[in-house]
């Protein structure tokens, strides 16, 4: 630990910024802030208790009563109480160490207050961009059971995105770049604006970067698919070749790892907008 902490109590956001989030200059996007926790010894667990109390307006995490804050030094406050919920069952659950490994809504959250609710057109152009080479609309003309299994998980989605956002996509075999419509990419970018707020908007940049697909994100976003089947659609190919040649032990602890951020998305997806 950096020795920081030595009455957490009386300087609660200075403890957290300095042991548990980035410094000056490290990236805020959760996926390299886990890494980066990785490789940082972990602070132990100075606080008794987490919990959530409405604070101008907002639903703030406390730590024994003293409000949590982000890298940027924002309060650590969600707009409903189910989603600051998630974040502070989060904290409730660490044991004797803080481990960011284990906080992936907490790691969403601090993104998009500090990250993305500044880079709000930058984070929707990145996510519209997966749209131009969608996981989806690359298909194996070979093996037939590969082919099928694509076809099978992937075909719905394309219907998805067809009648609910009136896009229609163009299907390439193989690694062959195919240019999609423009008026396929405007209907994709329209329906990611419709994706209001910072956190919602985090939570579907994560799935997006996660399944390689926007359309898959979007799905999951608008309720058209569980987060189970799109995980699913997600690992054809994988598991495909797994079928064929059995899995290897450090890709299913990575598997695993992914797959937690991607619940975690989803989860707190639903919460902000529906708690």
């Amino acid at each position: 630990m950096s020795g920081m902490i030595q009455d957490p109590k009386n300087d609660l956001s200075k403890a957290l910024l300095d042991d548990l989030l980035p410094t000056h200059g490290e990236a805020i996007d959760p996926h390299e802030m886990a890494r980066r926790d990785q490789r940082k010894t972990l602070p132990k667990r100075f606080y008794t208790q987490a919990h959530v109390d409405l604070r101008d307006g907002a639903h703030a995490l406390l730590l024994d009563g003293k409000p949590a804050k982000t890298p940027g030094r924002k309060p650590l406050a969600l707009p409903t109480q189910d989603a600051a919920r998630l974040v502070a069952d989060e904290w409730q659950a660490q044991a004797g160490q803080i481990d960011p490994a284990t906080m992936p809504v907490t790691r969403i959250v601090n993104s998009a207050l500090d990250g993305v609710a500044h880079e709000i057109d930058a984070v929707r152009d990145e996510i519209v961009k997966y749209a131009g080479s969608d996981l989806v609309c690359y298909r194996a003309a070979e093996p037939e059971g590969l082919a099928q299994s694509q076809a099978l998980l992937w075909d719905p989605v394309l219907d998805f995105a067809r009648e609910d956002l009136g896009a229609r996509l163009v299907l390439a075999q193989g690694i062959l770049f195919v240019d999609q419509p423009d008026h396929a990419i405007a209907a994709v970018r329209r329906a990611v604006e419709e994706v209001d707020g910072a956190i919602a908007l985090a939570c579907l940049h994560v799935m997006t970067t996660l399944t390689g697909s926007a359309l898959i994100a979007l799905a999951v976003a608008r309720g058209q698919m569980s987060v189970e089947v799109a995980w699913a659609a997600t690992h054809v190919d994988e598991d495909f070749q797994i079928r064929i040649w059995g899995a290897d032990s450090d890709a299913i602890a990575r598997r695993q790892r992914r797959w937690t951020e991607m619940k975690s998305a989803a989860d707190l997806l639903v919460a902000v907008r529906v708690g």
